[in-house]
């Protein structure tokens, strides 16, 4: 049975880009905070963030009501949530929630080896990237039982501007991956559309205010400049596995994949369009 009691602590696993900010968001808004990552220098920037440093995984679990895991990749995800990692020293009623950006099937089959343990892990995965973590202001999906995610709300509201809950275990990596997908086709084809504008000589900052007004307009165009390609390679990858489990062909996605590699060391500062 879930335990309903609020949740007071909560541990974080990953203090990263996105870690770091939402560890200072729940410091502030006064929850206990304590948080771990597998580089120890971080610790001095997670304590000025007005959260406690642990000194393994293990102490994190023991002491903490709700842990979010914000590690970058899938294998990571599953070495830490086996039977022999972290559910040996998560309390009964404990929620895991699954930051990282995974296959769906991952974390349903974690939930799975969770609940004889009796701790209920489920996906929260966040968009709007590192601007909007600072600012507080994510979207954060989470798929996991109702009464699960009513509990994780006020947690998540310390950082989110929305909060859905989009159904069962796996969905928020659903929502996610159909979000990722849009997202990098939408970089990609900006950079292509400006750099050909570059080429006959137009001023593309000028161009790119048309655009916002025009049916071109879209998200990743209106924050041109703040965008990264760190994870799209990644992300791609992730939304190609998926179509192909379960037999879905997307032809422009395999593209997209090929391109943002090619693309993955820009930034997209105004002045840089190159073909």
């Amino acid at each position: 049975m879930t335990v309903t009691t609020a949740i007071k602590t909560v541990g974080v696993i990953g203090a990263g880009r996105m870690g770091q900010p939402i560890i200072g968001h729940m410091a502030r808004k006064g929850l206990t905070v304590t948080a771990y990552d597998i580089d120890e220098r971080k610790r001095g920037a997670v304590e000025k963030l007005g959260a406690r440093w642990a000194e393994s995984p293990a102490a994190l679990a023991r002491g903490s009501d709700a842990v979010l895991i914000c590690v970058g990749y899938d294998r990571e995800l599953r070495q830490l949530m086996s039977e022999g990692g972290l559910l040996r020293d998560l309390p009964r009623g404990t929620i895991v929630a699954v930051l990282s950006t995974v296959n769906p099937r991952t974390v349903q089959e974690l939930a799975e080896v969770a609940k004889p343990f009796g701790v209920d892990l489920v996906d929260s995965t966040v968009a709007r990237g590192g601007r909007a973590a600072d600012a507080g202001t994510l979207l954060a999906c989470i798929g996991g039982e109702p009464e699960v995610a009513e509990r994780l709300k006020p947690v998540f509201a310390c950082f989110s501007a929305d909060i859905v809950h989009t159904g069962g275990v796996g969905s928020a990596q659903v929502a996610k991956a159909a979000n990722n997908l849009v997202l990098w086709a939408c970089v990609i084809a900006n950079h292509e559309a400006l750099a050909l504008a570059k080429r006959f000589g137009t001023d593309v900052d000028r161009l790119r205010q048309v655009l916002l007004m025009s049916s071109a307009e879209n998200y990743a165009l209106k924050h041109w400049g703040e965008n990264t390609m760190a994870w799209a390679e990644d992300d791609m990858e992730i939304i190609q596995t998926m179509a192909h489990e379960v037999g879905v062909g997307l032809p422009q996605a395999g593209l997209n994949r090929e391109l943002c590699r090619t693309l993955k060391p820009k930034r997209f500062k105004l002045d840089e369009y190159g073909v």
